[in-house]
């Protein structure tokens, strides 16, 4: 990662970096397809702070989780984890569904979802 531009000597994250990378290359890399309806966690612009800022629409992207309280098209998580670790944390569950909606929004969700990240990963 330090090599590749995104981290400090320091193994601190390069912001820019990390947030070039997310806008640009996420919904390449950590491709969706939509699955099945289900019980989950909301993601994208079905989670805050999107949520907040716009009309979800029909369409609701959950996170699959027994514990989650919305039923939704499945969203494979970046990682097994993230339900979960996004349950135990809402900064860390508002930065997630801000990447899930750069990996799976239209052209207006993603451009507010690079809006907040550069809010909250400006230095």
């Amino acid at each position: 990662m330090h090599q590749a531009g995104l981290l400090t000597p320091a193994l601190r994250p390069l912001n820019p970096a990390l947030l070039e990378l997310l806008v640009y290359g996420v919904r390449y890399v950590y491709y969706v397809k939509p699955g099945a309806l289900t019980r989950g966690i909301p993601t994208a612009h079905a989670a805050p702070p999107l949520s907040e800022l716009m009309d979800g629409g029909a369409d609701t992207p959950v996170w699959p989780d027994p514990k989650g309280s919305v039923r939704g098209y499945a969203v494979m998580p970046l990682h097994k984890a993230v339900p979960t670790a996004a349950l135990n944390d809402p900064k860390l569950y508002e930065l997630l569904a801000l990447v899930d909606a750069l990996r799976i929004g239209r052209a207006r969700e993603r451009k507010i979802a690079q809006d907040e990240l550069e809010k909250r990963l400006a230095p």
